[in-house]
């Protein structure tokens, strides 16, 4: 069953726009032509969609973008979603098998120890075609938490167990920060959304978990500013205001990029530019995350969320 979360009315028209980039009146048309997507409507008659209908409407648009005829992308859709209908939980993060697996379905974890038999096996056009093809299958944010992020985890454990190589793990990693990176530049950059400055802590090499959460806040309209590894928090500040940012975020993977941050917390704190920290370290420290401000969320999808509605209310406040 869906979870009613997922199927109840929380957007308007308006801001189902705002947030795909599908035009009201395009909407209409779908619904009109090919019966999807499939709004509620209020007690007013205005139409209400779910986080279904948007995640159906997000497919449909990068079909189309792709060069697939609106009618086919609508027909895609309903298989697609007829699959996610099934599934608990956020039906956005549902990851379906390509088809040259053989199966019909295939379980996130399942996909994710694919990715990583190619990418030790250094055969990176397998990898990208893996991913080339759960992209057509489901949107960004599906693929990041299904399949890129389990995957990362699978190869700091080999990395950790010794059955794989320093050089197996950083050609791993180069290959999937390019993918990050590209999809960040395909995202595009808002010209109306609140500005965000990420970077990693002092001393932090580790961007992948930075490059996913960017990719996720610039696909909800956040101007996200990308500055990289290894920053020191007062040259961070200095930098946001520069930019007019409304907000920093700090990604913290290490415990020595833990320790550097705190001795630079004076940098940070008392600002009146929000601070939002996150990354594996963080996640298991929440004391240490207050210290250097407010702790995003254990992922890049909540803490885009996280971020995003703070700063709703911050624009609300002034």
């Amino acid at each position: 069953m869906t979870c009613p979360a997922d199927s109840s009315g929380l957007f308007t028209a308006s801001e189902v726009e705002a947030r795909s980039g599908v035009p009201a009146t395009t909407l209409r048309q779908w619904e009109r032509r090919y019966g999807l997507p499939h709004p509620q409507r209020n007690a007013s008659g205005y139409r209400l969609y779910s986080r279904r209908d948007v995640a159906l409407i997000e497919f449909m648009r990068q079909r189309t973008e792709e060069g697939v005829p609106v009618s086919r992308a609508a027909e895609l859709a309903r298989q697609q979603f007829a699959v996610l209908g099934e599934t608990p939980g956020d039906p956005a993060l549902v990851l379906v098998a390509p088809p040259s697996s053989g199966h019909p379905e295939v379980s996130a974890p399942l996909a994710a120890q694919t990715l990583v038999d190619a990418l030790i096996k250094s055969d990176l056009a397998g990898a990208e075609r893996l991913l080339a093809e759960a992209q057509a299958r489901i949107n960004i944010e599906g693929v990041l938490m299904q399949l890129i992020q389990p995957a990362l985890g699978i190869l700091g454990e080999r990395w950790e167990r010794g059955e794989i190589t320093v050089a197996h793990e950083h050609q791993a990693s180069a290959f999937l920060r390019a993918q990050l990176t590209a999809l960040l530049n395909a995202a595009g950059h808002s010209r109306f959304g609140p500005t965000v400055v990420a970077a990693c802590g002092p001393q932090e090499q580790h961007e992948l978990g930075l490059l996913m959460l960017s990719v996720v806040l610039r696909r909800l309209g956040v101007q996200v500013q990308y500055v990289g590894a290894n920053t020191p928090l007062g040259d961070l500040v200095v930098y946001a205001r520069s930019v007019g940012a409304q907000a920093i975020l700090i990604s913290i993977n290490t415990q020595e990029s833990l320790q550097a941050a705190l001795l630079q917390r004076r940098d940070v704190q008392g600002q009146d530019i929000p601070v939002f920290v996150g990354g594996k370290i963080l996640n298991a420290q929440r004391q240490a995350a207050a210290e250097l401000g407010q702790w995003a969320g254990p992922d890049a999808v909540q803490a885009a969320r996280t971020i995003v509605d703070a700063l709703k209310f911050q624009e609300r406040r002034t």
